[in-house]
């Protein structure tokens, strides 16, 4: 089994910044593509940014220049640098990994349980 806890959310007021951060731990062989989805109140889950094992990143328009993905490999671990935060930006934050088990075993997707981020004056 697969665990992601995300950890770094809170209340910011506008302009302000937090750093989400997710790590994966349990039996994992590897991991590919890692990211950052978030649901606001009465609305779908989005993709905010992904980034692949080598470092490519992708990021949805409305966060673009303001929101930095990275991840650290060896510790299993991304991170969400968000800058200049909006109130649109409020929403629960999901971590979510693509994750083989083993060599042989195709990947799965895991999510993490959800950091709330509150952005208000």
């Amino acid at each position: 089994q697969v665990q992601l806890v995300e950890s770094g959310g809170g209340l910011v007021q506008p302009g302000g910044s937090l750093r989400l951060s997710c790590a994966a731990s349990g039996s994992i062989f590897s991991i590919n593509a890692m990211g950052w989805y978030r649901q606001a109140p009465g609305k779908q889950r989005e993709l905010v940014a992904v980034i692949s094992h080598g470092g490519t990143s992708n990021y949805a328009e409305s966060v673009k220049g303001r929101f930095t993905i990275s991840r650290d490999n060896a510790r299993n671990t991304v991170y969400l640098q968000m800058n200049r935060l909006k109130p649109d930006d409020t929403a629960v934050y999901y971590c979510n990994a693509d994750v083989h088990t083993s060599w042989y075993a195709p990947s799965y997707n895991y999510w993490g349980q959800g950091t709330q981020v509150t952005v208000s004056s």
